[in-house]
């Protein structure tokens, strides 16, 4: 196949009138669909069910976005049958032909980009830069995984011995079961499930309950970009209900999880058990967030430092597993980037993201709301609020205003993932104290420092414990096939996703060897 070489797709600039009257004209235009329903799709067919799943905006909670089907395990039973049956077929098209559906469904993708970016909004409660880049990086997932597959349809080279050949090449695995998380849920689901399907496997995908209706709009493009019924197969539903019956079943062959490390961890335990005739060990491919620290030195430009750690802070209110929730500054420089972080915290505009002007949103839900709320409660009895209304009872909506702790190391509010836009900021004797502090939590996803320091840059290099880390920059925003993105200890099984050993997490990998 002749493709231009891969380059992540560019973000909208905001200031360019053409691109506001565009996503006013989508928000007017999904804005008049909300409220519909939307069904089970396995095999594709339309599958009713005696439940459902209310959305609602968390930006209005008034507001039902849409409500989907609610899988059972008897939905879930016959989305495993499906799938096991397709696989037979699916897992030997070629390549080729399987990423020609994902370069269709980039280019769906971006004819729809707007409309997508809509349903970002009023269904996640996202500010329109932060639903443009997430967008963005579901169309890079696609074009990158095409191109992956492309490299890798033949196999990689090895060595042969004189008078054999020798070959290594993969093999599609089985049935995958895809579950999303709600703050992510366009990026984060079509790179996941595409990953799966390009390789040759079939997917039962399941969204969160609170970003369903995305989900659903994703199985559209799949759908509308020629992928086969049954090869992917929507099943929303409770992760109570379903989560743990299609993890366990004996068909299930792997799993692609992103959310808490506790829901991780319990798939991981119950995936590694193996069922009643089944042939194999499951794989789990999970990624499970992260307490993540930014390290300031004496050396570093305080100016770049502070506006990097409130971006990384509190983008999407800091649901985000890359968020920066400890900012770790050298005694030297700390009240100088303290009063630089608290001045640049106070300028961003929170509300209802209506316009390109809002930096914070809503968080998702009244749970997750009431989560957060806690967590202000602890850090008020632990540490010094620097920064941060009180939060109200969410009835007009789950804000929560960018909140700055000053606290110890062993506060609750500076080990425990927040996912919300709490910042907790901890002051260092030196940067080996920084680096300990940093260290000193059982998550290892992202982090960064921030020097002009070599010396400290080189140890950082190979001594900060994190699968992501950034100098001299924000820790957010991973670019796909730029960034690679994944965590070890406990924030999952450092996968990295959008990099060059994502694919193969999900084939079976062969050697063959012929005697002349």
């Amino acid at each position: 196949m002749g493709l231009i070489p891969y380059r992540n797709e560019a973000y909208l600039d905001w200031a360019d009138e053409k691109n506001t009257a565009a996503m006013q004209e989508a928000l007017g235009k999904v804005g008049g669909e909300l409220g519909k329903l939307y069904p089970l799709v396995i095999g594709g067919r339309e599958v009713e069910t005696d439940g459902g799943i209310p959305s609602v905006n968390p930006a209005k909670p008034s507001e039902v976005v849409g409500t989907t089907g609610s899988a059972t395990t008897e939905e879930a039973d016959l989305a495993l049958r499906t799938a096991t049956e397709v696989f037979e077929t699916w897992s030997r098209t070629a390549p080729e032909a399987r990423a020609r559906v994902l370069l269709r469904a980039s280019a769906i993708m971006k004819r729809r980009k707007f409309e997508f970016l809509a349903w970002e909004k009023f269904e996640g409660g996202k500010p329109w830069a932060e639903a443009d880049a997430q967008v963005a990086e579901a169309i890079d997932f696609l074009e990158y995984y095409a191109r992956e597959m492309l490299r890798l349809k033949d196999g990689v080279p090895i060595y042969s011995v004189p008078g054999e050949e020798s070959s290594y090449f993969y093999r599609p695995m089985g049935v995958g079961v895809v579950i999303a998380p709600w703050n992510f849920p366009t990026a984060i689901l079509m790179g996941m499930s595409a990953a799966a399907i390009v390789a040759g496997n079939t997917v039962i995908m399941k969204p969160s309950e609170f970003t369903s209706v995305i989900g659903a709009k994703v199985a559209e493009v799949f759908a509308e970009a020629g992928l086969p019924d049954g090869v992917l197969n929507y099943l929303p539903g409770y992760g109570a209900e379903i989560g743990d019956y299609l993890v366990g079943d004996p068909r299930t062959r792997f799993i692609s999880f992103t959310g808490s490390m506790k829901t991780g961890l319990g798939i991981n335990e119950l995936a590694a058990k193996r069922g009643p005739e089944q042939r194999w060990i499951k794989r789990v491919i999970a990624e499970m967030g992260g307490k993540d620290a930014m390290v300031i030195d004496e050396s570093a430009d305080t100016d770049a430092a502070a506006f990097d750690i409130v971006k990384s802070a509190y983008g999407y209110s800091g649901q985000k597993c890359s968020a920066a929730s400890r900012a770790i500054i050298h005694a030297e420089v700390y009240d100088e980037v303290l009063e630089k972080v608290l001045l640049n915290a106070r300028r961003l505009k929170i509300g209802p993201p209506d316009s390109a002007d809002v930096n914070i949103g809503p968080v998702i839900s009244e749970p997750q709301f009431a989560k957060v709320t806690s967590y202000i409660d602890s850090g008020d009895r632990e540490g010094e609020r620097l920064l941060g209304e009180d939060p109200g009872d969410g009835s007009d909506g789950y804000f929560v205003s960018p909140t700055i702790f000053a606290t110890d190391e062993k506060a609750k509010v500076a080990r425990e993932e927040v996912f919300g836009p709490v910042l907790s900021v901890l002051r260092a004797r030196d940067f080996d104290d920084a680096l300990r502090i940093a260290n000193d939590s059982p998550y290892g996803l992202t982090g960064g420092v921030y020097s002009r320091n070599r010396e400290h840059l080189e140890r950082a290099r190979n001594e900060f414990k994190a699968g992501n880390v950034y100098f001299n920059r924000t820790i957010t925003g991973a670019l796909v096939g730029v960034q690679p993105f994944g965590g070890f200890d406990l924030s999952g099984t450092d996968s990295k996703a959008g990099g060059p050993d994502y694919l193969p997490l999900h084939m079976l990998a062969k050697t063959v060897v012929e005697r002349f």
